[in-house]
C-alpha cells in the first residue's frame, strides 16, 4: 500500500509538471534552450578562462562564436535559396502541370468535373483577401516573436555561463551535506550528457551534409547542396526530421520535372545515408551517452511536440537524458531510470568518450 501511494504521488507530480510546462511554455522554452546551449558552450568558456580571460569575457566570446556559426549557416542557406528562387518560374510551371494531373485523376476516378472542382475551390477561397491579410499579419508576428525569443535565449546563455558557480552553489544548498557529493555527480553527468549529445549531433549533421550532398549531386538533383543542408539540419528533430527533409526533396524533384529514376535515386541515397548513420556514425560519433529506451525516446518526442511544439521535439531527448541521470542517482527513482534506459547497450564507443572519458572537468 505504501509503495502504491508513492507511485500515485509520482504520477500526480508528473501530471502537474506537464500542466505547468504546457501553460508556461512561452517562458520556459527560451529559458530551457538557454540552459542547454550554456551547457554545450561550457567547455569553450572553461578553456578560454584557462588562458587567463575573465569569466565575463570568456562567456561573451563563447556566445559570439556560437552566434557567428549560426549566422554563417543562415547565410549559406540564403545563398542556396537564392539559386533555387532563380528557377521559381519553372517550378511554378511544373506545379501547375502536377495540379492539372491531379484534377484529371479526380475527374476520372470520382466523376467530379474540372468545373465542379474549380467551384469547390472558389467556395473554399471565399474571403481570400481577408485570409491572406491574416496570414501575412500572423507571419509578421511570428517572425517578431522568434527574433525576441532568439535574443532572450542569447541573454540566458550568457547569464548561465557567467553565473554557473552561483547556480551550482544554490543547488548544493538545497540538499543535505550528506547528499552534496551525489548532487555534484548529478550536475556533472547531466552537463556531460548534454555536451556529448549535442556535440556529437553537430558532427553527425556535418557528415550528413557531405553524404547527402555527394549522393544528391550524383543523382542529378538541382540545388543539391541546399537539400543536403536541409536534410542534415532537420536531423535535430529525431525520427521525423530526416523523413521530412527527404520528402521535401522528392516533392521538389517532381516539381522540377525530375524522372522516376531521379526520385528513386533520392530514395536510395536516403536509405544508404540512414544505414551509414545508424550503424556507423551514431555509434562512433554520438555513442550511447544518452542511453534511452527507443520506446520512451519516441514517446518523449511526441509528448515534447504536444507540450512545446517543435522546440519540445528538439529538447526532448537531452532533457530525458538529464532526467535519467537524476533517476540513476536517487534511490526511490532508480526503477524509473531502469525503465526509460536501454539496458542492452554496450560500452560507450563514441569519439567523445574515447577523447574525454577519463577526464573529470571542473564543474564550476
Amino acid at each position: 500500500m505504501i509503495q502504491l501511494s508513492n507511485t500515485l504521488r509520482i504520477l500526480l507530480l508528473f501530471i502537474l509538471s506537464v500542466i505547468i510546462l504546457y501553460f508556461s511554455r512561452s517562458v520556459l522554452i527560451p529559458l530551457t534552450f538557454g540552459g542547454v546551449l550554456a551547457m554545450l558552450l561550457m567547455p569553450v568558456s572553461r578553456w578560454l578562462e584557462s588562458k587567463g580571460l575573465h569569466r565575463g569575457v570568456s562567456s561573451l566570446v563563447s556566445l559570439l562564436l556560437f552566434a557567428l556559426l549560426f549566422v554563417g549557416l543562415v547565410l549559406l542557406l540564403r545563398w542556396q535559396i537564392g539559386d533555387l528562387i532563380k528557377d521559381f518560374s519553372k517550378l511554378q510551371e511544373q506545379l501547375m502541370k502536377l495540379f492539372d494531373q491531379v484534377k484529371d485523376y479526380v475527374r476520372s476516378q470520382f466523376g467530379i468535373t474540372t468545373r465542379q472542382q474549380q467551384q469547390i475551390l472558389k467556395e473554399q477561397q471565399s474571403g481570400g483577401m481577408e485570409k491572406v491579410a491574416g496570414m501575412a499579419m500572423g507571419t509578421v508576428l511570428s517572425t517578431l516573436s522568434i527574433l525576441v525569443s532568439s535574443v532572450l535565449v542569447l541573454v540566458y546563455v550568457f547569464l548561465f555561463l557567467y553565473f554557473r558557480s552561483h547556480f551550482k552553489n544554490f543547488v548544493l544548498r538545497l540538499v543535505d551535506v550528506s547528499n552534496q557529493v551525489t548532487a555534484q555527480k548529478i550536475m556533472h553527468k547531466s552537463s556531460r550528457v548534454i555536451q556529448q549529445y549535442l556535440s556529437g549531433l553537430g558532427m553527425m549533421i556535418v557528415m550528413l551534409w557531405v553524404m547527402y550532398g555527394i549522393g544528391f549531386s550524383i543523382v542529378g538533383v538541382q540545388n543539391a547542396i541546399f537539400f543536403a543542408i536541409l536534410c542534415g539540419i532537420l536531423e535535430i528533430i529525431p525520427f521525423a526530421g530526416n523523413i521530412t527533409g527527404t520528402s521535401i526533396t522528392v516533392l521538389i524533384v517532381f516539381a522540377q520535372g525530375g524522372s522516376i529514376d531521379m526520385v528513386m535515386g533520392v530514395l536510395i541515397t536516403y536509405g544508404i545515408v540512414q544505414f551509414t548513420q545508424s550503424y556507423l556514425l551514431e555509434p562512433l560519433v554520438v555513442g550511447n551517452q544518452v542511453n534511452l529506451n527507443p520506446l520512451f525516446t519516441i514517446f518523449i518526442i511526441v509528448v515534447g511536440e504536444a507540450i512545446w511544439g517543435i522546440g519540445g521535439m528538439v529538447l526532448a531527448i537531452p532533457l530525458l537524458g538529464m532526467f535519467k541521470v537524476l533517476c540513476d542517482h536517487i534511490e526511490p527513482l532508480k526503477p524509473y531510470g531502469y525503465l526509460i534506459g536501454n539496458q542492452s547497450v554496450k560500452e560507450d564507443k563514441s569519439i567523445f568518450k574515447k577523447l574525454f572519458g577519463s577526464k573529470d572537468d571542473d564543474e564550476s
